[in-house]
């Protein structure tokens, strides 16, 4: 069947067809027909039939006759029927309609229930370079779907300099619905903070909903001014809802103010807010709050969350007993926990494991490193530098699946950081993981070749058989394979030379 059967099929079936018939012609007549049948879609766009209305949309979207679409368009948009005004939207967009009767069209879908139109409605409006109606935006603020509530986030900022907006935005942060409102005030600019800042004091003491609260907490936070952060401080002693007490322990946690230790202290057995309280003890610091958090660590009872930020905070602390504290964490059934001692250990690592804490804590991580893949490059932070877990890491290598660990143990293997008795020997150990399946090990074997040349001051065994290796690494896929096999041919050169 030629095209111009088509056409002449798609217009007798609209005169004749069924309904559904009638909306597939509809649509048929948009892809096929020109500028000539544009009379046709309009006429059948007021069939009582909404399916046939929905394929008349589609059809003028498709035929691309502008004139006939700002005519016709604006009024689908505004029908009975949520698909009708669907379809009918995205042919105006596909139109690339300006007419000032669709742009108050899609102002209008800022509030249609369907979340497809919403949608619909800020692209459009985007498209067009205007906000629409901006007190329907900025109510889009509040909606469940993130696809409406990311896109009207979005064009807000895009007409942040519209004064209209920018009123709007100040009006919904003050009184708008507690979703809306929320994000009003994440949003909020600075240039209106010293105005609103009596009346966001007063909503942080109470009144609003828990979240609202919260969201003014983050707000104030970020204002340097005395009077802001004293309110937080007013408010954080008085809290008694878990959720603002977090937020507001968390906000205040590293300014390591004297006035954090009483009401974390007070929410410290709270599953909810225990874990900021402990945070915001380790940056107070002192006799008190060593005391407090020694005995969350001690205790059978703490609930792992708040076990995990102790045994955080109290690495953080450095005190003397922190290691013997935190080391039996690691064996916690709680990951959280484990991964809080682990963090713990690693702020100490920071300073240095006193002599008589260091083979007790290779001892007990080195069997551990592969426990937690997300965690191996802090175990790895942990260990570096420590002779004493040496020898364990030389029995993992070989066993272990997982090959972030086998980076991570040739990494500590490297004389570099650390050597023993051993060391001499570990060279095998880097020659094998040369033709590893995964870059980073390839990465962590050719530059532990090249620091245990350095290093040992040795000719290698099989020198030009292990260089022969190396120069094919310098045609790996991987940058830092290719970079680091040059650099063990370097030391080989130069030991040569030598």
């Amino acid at each position: 069947m030629t095209t111009d059967h088509q056409v002449a099929f798609f217009l007798k079936e609209l005169e004749t067809g069924d309904t559904w018939r009638r909306a597939a012609a509809a649509k048929g007549l948009g892809k096929l027909g020109d500028s000539q049948h544009a009379a046709v879609l309009m006429r059948a766009a007021a069939d009582p039939a909404p399916e046939v209305r929905e394929g008349a949309a589609v059809g003028l979207g498709r035929l691309g006759v502008r004139e006939a679409g700002a005519k016709t368009l604006p009024a689908l948009i505004d029908d009975d029927d949520p698909w009708v005004r669907r379809q009918a939207s995205l042919a105006s967009r596909r139109l690339g309609l300006r007419d000032r009767e669709v742009v108050d069209a899609y102002a209008r879908l800022l509030g249609d229930p369907d979340y497809h139109l919403r949608i619909n409605a800020l692209d459009g409006l985007r498209e067009l370079g205007v906000p629409g109606d901006v007190p329907a935006l900025l109510r889009l603020l509040g909606d469940p779907d993130y696809g409406v509530w990311g896109r009207a986030r979005a064009m807000v900022f895009l007409f942040e300099k519209d004064p209209d907006v920018d009123a709007e935005l100040v009006r919904t942060a003050r009184w708008g619905a507690d979703a809306a409102r929320v994000r009003a005030l994440w949003m909020l600019p600075n240039q209106h903070i010293d105005r609103l800042l009596p009346e966001l004091l007063r909503d942080l003491a109470g009144g609003p909903s828990s979240e609202v609260r919260c969201a003014v907490a983050f707000r104030l936070a970020r204002v340097d001014r005395p009077p802001a952060q004293d309110g937080l401080f007013t408010a954080l002693a008085a809290e008694r809802d878990p959720q603002v007490a977090s937020q507001l322990l968390s906000l205040l946690g590293r300014s390591g103010d004297e006035r954090l230790l009483a009401p974390a202290s007070r929410w410290l057995g709270d599953e909810r807010a225990g874990p900021a309280a402990a945070a915001a003890l380790a940056s107070v610091g002192g006799k008190a709050a060593t005391r407090l958090l020694r005995a969350l660590l001690t205790d059978p009872a703490t609930p792992a969350p708040t076990l995990a930020a102790a045994a955080r905070a109290y690495g953080d602390l450095g005190r003397w007993d922190a290691v013997w504290l935190l080391l039996p964490l690691l064996d916690h059934a709680a990951p959280d926990v484990y991964e809080g001692a682990l963090r713990g250990l690693d702020a100490l690592a920071d300073t240095g494991f006193r002599p008589w804490e260091r083979a007790a804590v290779a001892r007990a991580l080195v069997p551990r490193l592969d426990a937690r893949p997300t965690l191996v490059g802090v175990a790895e932070r942990v260990l570096t530098g420590l002779p004493e877990a040496l020898p364990g890491l030389r029995q993992l290598v070989d066993r272990t699946a997982s090959p972030l660990v086998r980076a991570a143990v040739l990494s500590l293997l490297d004389p570099h950081l650390a050597t023993d008795a051993g060391t001499p020997h570990d060279l095998p150990l880097f020659a094998r993981h040369l033709d590893d399946v995964d870059g980073w090990v390839r990465r962590a074997a050719a530059q532990g070749i090249a620091h245990w040349v350095k290093e040992t001051g040795l000719i290698p065994p099989g020198k030009e058989r292990l260089r022969d290796r190396l120069t094919a690494l310098e045609s790996d896929p991987s940058d830092a394979v290719r970079e680091a096999a040059a650099e063990a041919v370097r030391a080989l050169d130069d030991c040569q030379n030598h």
